[in-house]
């Protein structure tokens, strides 16, 4: 059991391996609740229009280019490289920086809105599951982050 611990931390999973070994499988967590950000704050009604912008923005860069990193790790196109070891990781890290600015600025919108409460509660609503599931996002990216350093660092 060692062994295999201290294997995969040496090289970089490939085809359904991705979803077994640390940090490789928050791929799919990260997508469902990115995923779900992207859904809620579209699903939301801005008078300004563009305040949220940065958030969709995030959720949707975020999502996209998570979907197409597992792709490109199941397909196998980092041949175990360390350079792709450490991408992994400033991507992912990049992402945690991003994550965590849209949710300060999704809490702040959802704050400002809450003196319109009578008229718009369920959107309120709508906006306090997005603010949980982009903090929520944003800590799965972090773990990702973290564990992507380690292995990184192994190589």
């Amino acid at each position: 059991m060692a062994a295999t611990t201290a294997q995969s931390m040496g090289m970089l999973p490939s085809g359904m391996e991705i979803c077994t070994t640390a940090p490789d499988i928050f791929y799919l967590p990260e997508l469902v609740f990115g995923g779900l950000v992207w859904i809620l704050v579209a699903s939301t009604h801005i008078s300004p229009v563009n305040p949220l912008g940065w958030v969709m923005f995030v959720s949707v860069f975020c999502f996209v280019m998570t979907f197409l990193w597992m792709v490109m790790f199941a397909a196998g196109c980092h041949k175990s490289s360390p350079g792709w070891a450490a991408a992994d990781f400033v991507y992912h890290g990049l992402a945690v920086i991003f994550y965590l600015s849209a949710g300060v600025e999704l809490a702040y919108i959802t704050l400002l809105r809450k003196s319109a409460l009578p008229i718009g509660f369920q959107f309120y609503q709508i906006d306090i599951a997005a603010v949980v599931f982009a903090f929520a996002t944003t800590l799965l990216y972090f773990i990702h982050a973290i564990l992507s350093a380690i292995r990184w660092k192994h190589f």
